[in-house]
């Protein structure tokens, strides 16, 4: 493990700027660095306080297109472990990764799954000869979690084998729950009425529509830098939900609701909450909340879609 000074200063500094809640580090810990809320939950449940453990994203704020601070570069590459997500969103990761980190234990969670591009589905708000990019939110569906929490689990047995038993057995009670979850998921849906779904936002969903068979409208690709939705966009997701009169619209988290009002207002639907996970506020990160408790709150809220 890299126990310098520079590692002390690069968390202390990263500390008292980063606002993630970052724990009292301990010198005899490894130090893991996460950019967002999926890997640092994670990392969390199979390590517990096992590790330093740092999320670079502030609670509550945009994680696309974040660009780090020198501080919190420095902090990276004097890390014991980084896990980033990984595709266009984490190219400065790559770079970063390619220039300065050689021998930098870092792992991408696009690199555990098998990947999908993001696609421009029909009424979707893009650039239609843009080459497709991999869809990066991979730990949308329970079924990529658990295959995410596998390859943490043996990246923090390598890096502490001494605490492997104890991780492991950390690792097969989360496992459970996932696949708890994922079972719940295919029920709902097999057992609903309807199997499509219209989202008033960018859509960070392929993973978990692909695996329950529902068919989805979003107004915008899930990394999309677009802020404006055009009339079109807006009057075909209209048309949608009125063609099979469908229950509910979806935001995602930190959205303004302007789409999904537009929508609801014109068809009568009510508008629901689906929470992608790429963070949460600060209210929520100092509550505890853990992506299992997100995706209850999801499959609540996918319940009342498909009924």
């Amino acid at each position: 493990m890299k126990r310098t000074l520079a590692l002390t200063l690069c968390v202390l500094l990263a500390c008292s700027t980063l606002a993630c809640g970052a724990p009292k580090t301990d010198a005899s810990k490894p130090t893991v660095v996460a950019t967002i809320f999926p890997q640092y939950d994670f990392i969390r449940a199979i390590a517990g306080d096992r590790v330093n453990l740092i999320m670079l994203a502030k609670p509550g704020g945009e994680v696309h297109g974040y660009d780090p601070s020198l501080s919190e570069m420095n902090l990276i590459l004097a890390s014991d472990l980084f896990v980033y997500v990984g595709g266009e969103t984490d190219r400065w990761a790559k770079d970063l990764l390619e220039k300065n980190g050689k021998d930098l234990n870092a792992i991408a969670l696009v690199d555990l799954v098998d990947t999908v591009d993001e696609e421009l589905a029909p009424g979707m708000q893009g650039e239609a000869e843009e080459a497709p990019e991999t869809d990066e939110h991979v730990w949308t569906s329970p079924r990529n979690c658990i295959r995410i929490v596998e390859g943490l689990c043996d990246a923090l047995c390598a890096l502490l084998p001494e605490e492997a038993d104890a991780m492991k057995t950390n690792t097969a009670a989360y496992i459970s729950e996932l696949t708890e979850l994922d079972g719940a998921f295919h029920d709902a849906v097999n057992n609903g009425k309807r199997k499509t779904v219209v989202f008033a936002e960018r859509f960070p969903f392929r993973y978990l529509c692909d695996e329950l068979g529902l068919r989805y409208y979003a107004a915008l690709p899930g990394c999309s830098s677009n802020e404006e939705v055009s009339l079109s966009t807006v009057s075909f997701l209209i048309d949608r939900v009125k063609a099979e009169n469908l229950p509910c619209v979806f935001t995602i988290e930190f959205s303004d609701g302007r789409i999904a009002k537009t929508i609801a207002d014109a068809t009568g639907c009510e508008i629901l909450e689906l929470h992608s996970c790429h963070n949460v506020s600060k209210a929520d990160l100092d509550a505890g909340v853990t992506v299992l408790d997100l995706m209850r709150r999801n499959l609540q809220s996918l319940k009342k879609a498909v009924n």
